[in-house]
């Protein structure tokens, strides 16, 4: 699914003793599986939250009640919502979530393949990408891992080079 962007944001997060935890909605635990299934991810995965129905969204992950009734649960500021959330949540510096429409049937107005992915970061760091993907349920879900994953791994690599930057590292380019 997104081994290889796994071991690349836990290896990255561990370097700068940063943490990360994962809020899930379709995923169902998939992404927290994901990482831990590299060696020694205990050294920056703080945790997840499967919040699979809409209600513990709100009441575990602080996502804006008056947001979900108006939108629903697959929306992109839901997803950044639950990232921010689940970082507050379980005490880490970065956030990872998904929520979408994995099928059969469409969900929220929204048609199976419907997926946001959002990972938020200190200082207001983050992202949110609207997915629209293909195919069968469990082809859906493994997709939405690999891409969430791979957010994240953006997010953590452009921080890393604001924070460069801002610290005196010149402007960002790669070559000498």
């Amino acid at each position: 699914m997104g081994t290889w962007a796994a071991a690349e944001a836990l290896r990255t997060l561990a370097e700068r003793g940063e943490t990360v935890a994962a809020a899930e909605s379709l995923t169902g635990g998939l992404v927290a599986a994901e990482l831990t299934a590299v060696p020694g991810a205990s050294r920056a995965f703080r945790g997840s939250v499967t919040a699979y129905a809409t209600e513990l969204k709100a009441a575990v992950l602080g996502v804006d009640a008056a947001l979900l009734s108006a939108r629903g649960a697959v929306d992109g500021e839901v997803a950044r919502q639950m990232a921010d959330g689940v970082r507050a949540a379980l005490g880490a510096d970065w956030g990872v979530a998904t929520t979408g429409v994995a099928g059969p049937e469409p969900q929220d107005g929204q048609p199976v393949g419907t997926v946001f992915v959002a990972a938020a970061g200190p200082g207001g760091a983050g992202t949110v990408r609207k997915l629209a993907l293909q195919g069968d349920r469990a082809g859906i879900r493994a997709e939405s891992v690999r891409m969430a994953l791979e957010v994240l791994l953006g997010e953590l690599i452009e921080n890393a080079r604001t924070q460069d930057t801002e610290h005196g590292g010149g402007s960002g380019c790669l070559q000498p």
